[in-house]
């Protein structure tokens, strides 16, 4: 499997993001500079953490209109396999690849730490790897991290199992007090409606290997360059 990894200015988890692919899947991905206005031949397109262009405007509105933005556009037509993280995930927001908007923590503050997630489904390319209802561990960092969705779109991400997974406590509950920065349904992850693509914030990149402490983010990248390669 071929991966690409978008970069912007200001974007500081491409690295992480490569040693993750470099970990799972033995290979190197390409590293794509936001100006380029074609993404190379890839099966799976990463679009890291960070705060692209200072998060002037809204996290991810600049980033959103860059060269290489049209290209991605066309790749998330054609079926391309997607994820997006944390800034990544705003992005996808911003340019409508996904819907609803990413908005300022509940707390207004800066959010750095580890946290647990629910995964809602586990017969997805992006979460094949886990069971439903499991409880992972993951870490997060960000201060633009409220998920927010009109009601009917709500209801459709919800109808349509969009969700993939949800802040929740060690029990699996999804709770007010477990949701971090005030995410509508507790909502950390959604995919798009064919299930190609993949926004999320937390990073499951920093927690794949036992230096990293665990390994609970490891199972999201085995799905998608191990057993759907």
């Amino acid at each position: 499997m071929k991966t690409a990894i978008l970069v912007f200015p200001g974007t500081n988890r491409e690295h992480d993001m490569a040693a993750a692919v470099r970990s799972v899947s033995g290979k190197d991905p390409m590293m794509v500079w936001h100006a380029e206005t074609e993404i190379p031949e890839a099966d799976l397109i990463i679009l890291p953490g960070g705060f692209s262009y200072g998060d002037y405007l809204r996290s991810g509105a600049i980033a959103a209109r860059s060269p290489i933005v049209a290209d991605l556009l066309e790749k998330a037509k054609q079926g391309v396999r997607i994820l997006g993280v944390c800034n990544g995930f705003q992005i996808l927001t911003e340019t409508g690849i996904l819907p609803g908007a990413l908005m300022r923590n509940a707390g207004l503050t800066f959010i750095c730490k580890e946290t647990k997630l629910r995964v809602e489904r586990d017969d997805t390319i992006f979460t094949s790897s886990y069971k439903k209802g499991q409880v992972m561990r993951c870490p997060v960092a960000h201060h633009d991290g409220n998920f927010f969705a009109d009601d009917d779109t709500l209801k459709m991400l919800e109808d349509e199992g969009r969700v993939l997974f949800r802040y929740c406590d060690a029990a699996g509950e999804a709770s007010a007090e477990a949701n971090i920065n005030g995410s509508r349904n507790n909502i950390a992850g959604i995919m798009n409606a064919r299930g190609t693509i993949l926004g999320m914030m937390p990073h499951p990149e920093n927690l794949i290997e036992d230096l990293h402490g665990g390994l609970d983010g490891r199972g999201l990248f085995e799905s998608l360059l191990e057993k759907v390669a």
